[in-house]
């Protein structure tokens, strides 16, 4: 399993020296509405990462609503039509759609009409994606930061409605516990789950809290998975955390290798 944290790519040496596998960047900082010209200077800026961008997240700037009466259709199509090229261009894989601002139901609005919206821009992103072999992986996040897609079966229901070949789901260890979701249901959507993401117990970096790795990661292994997995959390001392996080991690997974009685 490749280990990965989410970071802003002037982070990547440090992850380098650190030992990770990859990086996690986000789609907003390439700058999708700018011009080439303006990317420009970005785009030499991962190409000179010493670490691979393997995946990105938040996919969506806040203001670019996809529910609600203000979703601006051409102007979300122009948006995923550049993202998505430029993350291709960069030579990551995988984008989470996580993007609570642009994805929560404003209040009073039909949820099922909001549901019917979430399909279209799904579908929307899967005509880009599919023909450059991207993974877009659906983010169930807790309900403070949206009140649509709080868990793993209900990001794997989007994903089966659409049913396009880009379109999975992710686990995210923090949102998980918020929701107090259980973790089988990795396991029991482990055809789905293409992605995950881990922090610790209000999202401090793992290895500094209490959550029950031990349970996390058997259920990871019954599932089989062998992808990425990335930290995502609030650093208090970036480089210091980040080494010793990784430390964690890998002495938990393998401690946590051996086959299945």
């Amino acid at each position: 399993m490749k280990i990965g944290c989410c970071a802003g790519i002037e982070k990547a040496p440090v992850l380098y020296q650190a030992g990770y596998d990859f990086i996690e960047c986000t789609v907003v900082s390439l700058l999708p509405e700018a011009s080439e010209e303006e990317f420009t200077p970005i785009l030499r800026k991962y190409q000179e990462s010493p670490i691979p961008v393997q995946s990105f997240n938040i996919l969506l700037p806040g203001d670019l609503k996809i529910v609600g009466e203000q979703v601006d259709k051409e102007r979300i199509k122009r948006y995923l039509s550049t993202a998505l090229k430029r993350v291709k261009q960069i030579g990551a894989d995988t984008i989470v759609f996580g993007s609570g601002g642009a994805r929560t139901l404003p209040n009073g609005f039909s949820r099922k009409k909001g549901e019917e919206q979430i399909v279209e821009f799904l579908h929307m992103t899967a005509d880009i994606a599919d023909p450059l072999g991207l993974t877009i992986v659906i983010e169930p996040l807790n309900k403070k930061e949206s009140n649509i897609i709080n868990s793993v079966p209900e990001a794997v229901a989007f994903a089966k409605l659409v049913n396009r070949k880009s379109i999975k789901t992710l686990a995210d260890f923090y949102h998980m516990d918020e929701e107090k979701e259980p973790l089988t249901h990795i396991y029991e959507n482990k055809d789905f789950v293409k992605h995950i993401h881990v922090a610790d117990t209000g999202r401090i970096s793992p290895g500094m809290g209490s959550y029950p790795y031990p349970e996390f990661l058997n259920q990871i292994r019954r599932s089989q998975y062998n992808g990425r997995m990335a930290i995502e959390c609030n650093w208090n001392d970036f480089e210091t955390e980040a080494k010793q996080a990784l430390i964690f991690l890998k002495k938990q997974l393998n401690f946590h290798s051996s086959p299945l009685l």
